[in-house]
Protein backbone atom coordinates (compact mmCIF):
# COMPACT_ATOMS: atom_id res chain seq x y z
CA UNK A 1 0.00 0.00 0.00
CA UNK A 2 1.48 3.56 -0.76
CA UNK A 3 0.20 6.48 0.88
CA UNK A 4 -0.10 9.49 -0.68
CA UNK A 5 -1.45 12.32 1.08
CA UNK A 6 -2.80 14.94 -0.66
CA UNK A 7 -3.69 17.61 2.08
CA UNK A 8 -5.49 20.84 1.49
CA UNK A 9 -8.87 21.91 0.90
CA UNK A 10 -10.27 20.30 4.19
CA UNK A 11 -9.70 16.93 2.50
CA UNK A 12 -11.68 17.72 -0.85
CA UNK A 13 -8.57 17.55 -2.90
CA UNK A 14 -8.09 14.51 -1.91
CA UNK A 15 -11.78 13.10 -2.23
CA UNK A 16 -11.57 14.53 -5.81
CA UNK A 17 -8.53 13.00 -6.71
CA UNK A 18 -9.82 9.60 -5.97
CA UNK A 19 -13.14 10.51 -7.67
CA UNK A 20 -11.45 10.88 -10.56
CA UNK A 21 -9.23 7.79 -10.60
CA UNK A 22 -9.61 4.30 -12.61
CA UNK A 23 -12.56 2.57 -10.56
CA UNK A 24 -10.71 -0.76 -10.71
CA UNK A 25 -10.18 -0.77 -6.79
CA UNK A 26 -6.62 0.51 -6.36
CA UNK A 27 -6.67 3.79 -5.75
CA UNK A 28 -8.73 4.42 -2.74
CA UNK A 29 -9.78 7.13 -0.58
CA UNK A 30 -9.36 7.55 3.64
CA UNK A 31 -11.47 10.22 5.16
CA UNK A 32 -13.93 10.92 7.87
CA UNK A 33 -17.49 13.11 8.42
CA UNK A 34 -15.39 15.90 7.26
CA UNK A 35 -16.55 15.04 3.72
CA UNK A 36 -19.99 15.59 4.79
CA UNK A 37 -19.33 18.83 5.39
CA UNK A 38 -18.42 19.90 1.89
CA UNK A 39 -21.75 21.64 1.05
CA UNK A 40 -21.61 24.30 3.84
CA UNK A 41 -18.09 25.09 3.70
CA UNK A 42 -17.55 24.51 -0.17
CA UNK A 43 -21.40 25.45 -1.92
CA UNK A 44 -19.22 25.91 -5.12
CA UNK A 45 -17.18 22.39 -5.22
CA UNK A 46 -17.44 20.48 -8.96
CA UNK A 47 -18.24 16.86 -7.47
CA UNK A 48 -20.96 15.21 -5.23
CA UNK A 49 -19.15 12.89 -3.04
CA UNK A 50 -22.42 10.78 -3.15
CA UNK A 51 -22.44 10.02 -6.66
CA UNK A 52 -18.54 10.19 -7.15
CA UNK A 53 -17.33 7.83 -4.43
CA UNK A 54 -18.71 3.82 -3.33
CA UNK A 55 -18.40 3.04 0.01
CA UNK A 56 -16.19 0.45 0.57
CA UNK A 57 -15.47 -0.10 4.22
CA UNK A 58 -15.27 2.05 8.02
CA UNK A 59 -12.08 1.76 9.53
CA UNK A 60 -12.66 2.96 13.33
CA UNK A 61 -14.30 5.75 15.22
CA UNK A 62 -13.58 7.67 18.37
CA UNK A 63 -15.19 10.75 20.53
CA UNK A 64 -13.48 13.81 22.52
CA UNK A 65 -12.59 14.82 25.67
CA UNK A 66 -13.09 18.33 27.21
CA UNK A 67 -9.97 19.92 29.34
CA UNK A 68 -9.43 23.19 31.03
CA UNK A 69 -6.03 24.42 32.31
CA UNK A 70 -5.50 24.24 36.02
CA UNK A 71 -6.47 28.55 36.59
CA UNK A 72 -9.81 27.55 35.34
CA UNK A 73 -11.85 26.85 38.76
CA UNK A 74 -14.04 24.28 37.54
CA UNK A 75 -14.25 20.61 38.21
CA UNK A 76 -17.57 19.91 36.07
CA UNK A 77 -19.37 21.07 33.39
CA UNK A 78 -21.97 22.93 35.50
CA UNK A 79 -19.28 24.17 37.25
CA UNK A 80 -17.36 25.57 33.81
CA UNK A 81 -20.66 27.11 32.54
CA UNK A 82 -21.47 29.04 35.77
CA UNK A 83 -18.45 30.18 36.12
CA UNK A 84 -18.02 31.61 32.19
CA UNK A 85 -21.88 33.17 33.24
CA UNK A 86 -20.34 35.11 35.66
CA UNK A 87 -17.50 36.25 33.79
CA UNK A 88 -18.36 36.01 30.00
CA UNK A 89 -16.07 36.49 27.61
CA UNK A 90 -12.89 35.89 30.59
CA UNK A 91 -11.93 32.53 29.02
CA UNK A 92 -10.78 31.38 25.54
CA UNK A 93 -11.25 27.90 23.97
CA UNK A 94 -8.32 27.20 21.55
CA UNK A 95 -9.20 24.36 18.50
CA UNK A 96 -7.82 23.48 14.85
CA UNK A 97 -9.94 25.66 12.42
CA UNK A 98 -12.85 23.32 10.82
CA UNK A 99 -12.38 20.25 12.83
CA UNK A 100 -14.40 18.19 14.69
CA UNK A 101 -13.57 20.02 17.76
CA UNK A 102 -14.33 23.03 16.28
CA UNK A 103 -18.22 22.11 15.82
CA UNK A 104 -18.75 20.37 19.18
CA UNK A 105 -17.20 23.60 21.10
CA UNK A 106 -20.12 26.01 19.22
CA UNK A 107 -22.27 23.71 19.83
CA UNK A 108 -21.68 23.71 23.27
CA UNK A 109 -21.71 27.00 23.56
CA UNK A 110 -24.74 27.59 21.73
CA UNK A 111 -26.67 24.55 23.96
CA UNK A 112 -25.41 26.13 27.28
CA UNK A 113 -25.91 29.92 25.92
CA UNK A 114 -22.30 30.70 27.52
CA UNK A 115 -19.69 33.42 26.13
CA UNK A 116 -15.61 32.31 25.16
CA UNK A 117 -13.65 33.46 22.87
CA UNK A 118 -12.73 31.35 19.85
CA UNK A 119 -9.08 30.60 19.15
CA UNK A 120 -8.47 29.28 15.86
CA UNK A 121 -5.63 27.58 15.09
CA UNK A 122 -3.93 25.73 11.72
CA UNK A 123 -4.63 22.34 13.93
CA UNK A 124 -5.02 21.15 17.47
CA UNK A 125 -1.44 20.76 18.63
CA UNK A 126 -0.76 24.32 18.65
CA UNK A 127 -3.82 25.03 20.85
CA UNK A 128 -2.76 22.30 23.22
CA UNK A 129 0.68 24.07 23.47
CA UNK A 130 -1.14 27.05 24.28
CA UNK A 131 -3.81 25.85 26.91
CA UNK A 132 -0.30 24.43 28.30
CA UNK A 133 0.91 28.16 28.09
CA UNK A 134 -1.76 29.62 29.73
CA UNK A 135 -3.09 31.41 26.89
CA UNK A 136 -6.46 29.62 25.95
CA UNK A 137 -8.24 27.59 28.62
CA UNK A 138 -10.47 25.19 27.12
CA UNK A 139 -9.48 22.68 24.91
CA UNK A 140 -11.48 19.70 23.19
CA UNK A 141 -9.16 16.08 22.02
CA UNK A 142 -9.23 12.77 21.66
CA UNK A 143 -8.23 10.67 24.54
CA UNK A 144 -5.00 9.66 23.55
CA UNK A 145 -3.98 13.38 23.24
CA UNK A 146 -4.63 14.67 26.71
CA UNK A 147 -4.54 11.23 28.41
CA UNK A 148 -0.79 11.77 29.62
CA UNK A 149 -1.26 15.69 30.10
CA UNK A 150 -4.49 14.72 32.43
CA UNK A 151 -2.35 12.58 34.41
CA UNK A 152 0.69 14.53 34.99
CA UNK A 153 -1.86 16.95 36.63
CA UNK A 154 -1.16 19.50 33.69
CA UNK A 155 -5.27 20.01 32.68
CA UNK A 156 -7.89 18.92 34.07
CA UNK A 157 -10.72 16.68 32.43
CA UNK A 158 -14.73 18.01 32.67
CA UNK A 159 -16.68 15.75 30.32
CA UNK A 160 -16.25 12.67 27.48
CA UNK A 161 -18.33 13.46 24.60
CA UNK A 162 -19.14 9.57 23.48
CA UNK A 163 -22.44 7.37 24.81
CA UNK A 164 -20.65 5.95 27.27
CA UNK A 165 -17.46 6.95 29.71
CA UNK A 166 -14.26 6.09 28.33
CA UNK A 167 -12.12 3.44 29.64
CA UNK A 168 -9.06 4.99 29.93
CA UNK A 169 -10.78 7.80 32.47
CA UNK A 170 -13.80 5.83 33.89
CA UNK A 171 -14.33 8.99 36.60
CA UNK A 172 -14.71 11.27 33.77
CA UNK A 173 -18.42 11.98 33.19
CA UNK A 174 -20.08 12.63 29.75
CA UNK A 175 -21.72 14.93 28.40
CA UNK A 176 -24.96 13.50 28.30
CA UNK A 177 -23.95 12.62 32.52
CA UNK A 178 -23.30 16.24 32.49
CA UNK A 179 -26.50 17.54 31.51
CA UNK A 180 -25.92 18.53 27.44
CA UNK A 181 -26.77 15.11 25.54
CA UNK A 182 -26.48 17.55 22.27
CA UNK A 183 -22.88 18.00 22.51
CA UNK A 184 -21.14 14.79 21.02
CA UNK A 185 -22.64 12.95 18.32
CA UNK A 186 -21.81 9.49 19.59
CA UNK A 187 -19.35 9.00 18.07
CA UNK A 188 -17.66 12.12 17.22
CA UNK A 189 -15.23 11.08 14.41
CA UNK A 190 -15.39 7.80 11.90
CA UNK A 191 -13.17 6.68 9.46
CA UNK A 192 -13.52 4.74 6.39
CA UNK A 193 -12.65 3.74 3.09
CA UNK A 194 -13.90 5.23 -0.24
CA UNK A 195 -13.25 4.12 -4.19
CA UNK A 196 -14.87 5.63 -7.40
CA UNK A 197 -17.56 5.21 -8.05
CA UNK A 198 -18.10 2.93 -10.71
CA UNK A 199 -15.73 0.57 -8.98
CA UNK A 200 -17.16 -2.82 -9.63
CA UNK A 201 -19.10 -4.49 -6.52
CA UNK A 202 -16.98 -7.97 -6.98
CA UNK A 203 -13.65 -5.57 -6.17
CA UNK A 204 -15.35 -3.62 -3.52
CA UNK A 205 -16.93 -6.73 -1.90
CA UNK A 206 -12.86 -8.09 -1.76
CA UNK A 207 -11.48 -5.19 -0.23
CA UNK A 208 -13.96 -4.70 2.35
CA UNK A 209 -13.41 -8.26 3.36
CA UNK A 210 -9.61 -7.95 3.55
CA UNK A 211 -10.29 -4.64 5.18
CA UNK A 212 -12.41 -5.98 8.45
CA UNK A 213 -9.50 -9.16 8.39
CA UNK A 214 -7.04 -6.79 9.13
CA UNK A 215 -9.63 -4.47 12.08
CA UNK A 216 -10.01 -8.16 13.89
CA UNK A 217 -6.43 -9.27 13.83
CA UNK A 218 -4.37 -9.93 16.71
CA UNK A 219 -1.82 -7.32 15.67
CA UNK A 220 -4.47 -4.32 14.69
CA UNK A 221 -7.44 -4.85 16.95
CA UNK A 222 -5.10 -3.95 20.31
CA UNK A 223 -3.04 -1.25 18.83
CA UNK A 224 -6.75 0.36 18.35
CA UNK A 225 -7.64 0.02 21.72
CA UNK A 226 -3.91 1.66 22.81
CA UNK A 227 -4.78 4.42 20.60
CA UNK A 228 -7.87 5.61 22.03
CA UNK A 229 -10.21 3.96 18.82
CA UNK A 230 -13.09 1.45 18.71
CA UNK A 231 -12.95 -0.42 15.33
CA UNK A 232 -16.04 -0.50 13.52
CA UNK A 233 -16.65 -3.07 11.15
CA UNK A 234 -19.93 -2.95 8.57
CA UNK A 235 -20.65 -4.76 5.15
CA UNK A 236 -20.23 -2.24 1.60
CA UNK A 237 -24.24 -1.55 2.48
CA UNK A 238 -24.30 -0.85 5.78
CA UNK A 239 -21.43 1.67 5.09
CA UNK A 240 -23.23 2.94 2.69
CA UNK A 241 -26.53 3.84 4.72
CA UNK A 242 -24.51 4.79 7.49
CA UNK A 243 -22.60 7.52 4.49
CA UNK A 244 -25.69 8.63 3.31
CA UNK A 245 -26.83 8.93 7.21
CA UNK A 246 -23.60 11.93 7.84
CA UNK A 247 -24.11 13.26 4.77
CA UNK A 248 -28.13 14.49 5.49
CA UNK A 249 -27.00 14.77 8.82
CA UNK A 250 -23.86 17.03 9.15
CA UNK A 251 -24.77 20.31 6.75
CA UNK A 252 -27.95 21.27 9.17
CA UNK A 253 -25.88 20.79 12.56
CA UNK A 254 -22.71 23.41 10.95
CA UNK A 255 -25.58 25.86 9.90
CA UNK A 256 -26.95 25.81 13.01
CA UNK A 257 -23.88 26.26 14.85
CA UNK A 258 -23.11 29.18 12.93
CA UNK A 259 -20.07 26.70 11.75
CA UNK A 260 -17.40 27.94 9.16
CA UNK A 261 -14.02 27.53 7.30
CA UNK A 262 -12.10 30.76 7.76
Amino acid sequence: VIVENRSGGGTTIGAKAVAAAAPDGYTLLVVGPNIAYYPVLFPNLDFDPAKALAPVATLVTWSHLIAVAPSVPANTIPELVRYVKANPGKLAFGFGLATMPHIIGETFKRAAGIDIIDVPYRGGEQARADLLGGRVHINIAPVPQLLQLIRDGKIRALAYTGPERSPDLPEVPTMAESGYPQVGFNPDVWMGVLAPADTPAAVIEKLNRDVNAVLKSDEIAPALKRFGYEAKITTPAEFETFFAAELRKWPPLLLATGFKAE
